[in-house]
Formats: C-alpha cells, sequence, structure tokens
C-alpha cells in the first residue's frame, strides 16, 4: 500500500520541526517522491548521516509504504 503524501510530509515534520520541507510525488503513484529538507539539524553532519536520520524518521516505512525517496539534505546557510 503506498504512503500517503499528507503522511510522508507528517513524518518528516515531527522529525525536523524547524525544516524547510518540500516533498514531490515523481510518478503519481504514492510510492515514488522527493524531498528537499533544508534544517539546523543537518548542520555539520555529513550527508549519509543526514539521509539517516531522515530513513530513520520514516520508522520503517521505507522499502516497504514508500518505495522510492530521492533526498536533498542541507542546513540552512
Amino acid at each position: 500500500m503506498p504512503m500517503p503524501m499528507s503522511e510522508l510530509q507528517s513524518c518528516l515534520r515531527e522529525a525536523f520541526p524547524d525544516a524547510d520541507i518540500q516533498v514531490t510525488d515523481l510518478a503519481g503513484d504514492g510510492d515514488h517522491y522527493r524531498a528537499r529538507i533544508v534544517s539546523p539539524a543537518f548542520a555539520g553532519i555529513p550527508k549519509v548521516k543526514q539521509h539517516q536520520m531522515v530513513y530513520a524518521a520514516l520508522k520503517g516505512r521505507m522499502g516497504g509504504e514508500l518505495h522510492a525517496l530521492a533526498l536533498e539534505t542541507a542546513a540552512p546557510t
């Protein structure tokens, strides 16, 4: 079962409340999204760790309800 965009956004907002979050449905199927997250939580943290933080926020849904997520993460400049 696909993950609704609103649920994805809710998970990300909960984990990164101070972030600027933009989510795009890439295929219109609820399974393929792009997320751009700019959060102070990412300051000084390598990209791999930033992405791990995002996957942790999804609480095991990646690979199940959510098939693909293209990530762009950054700290505010």
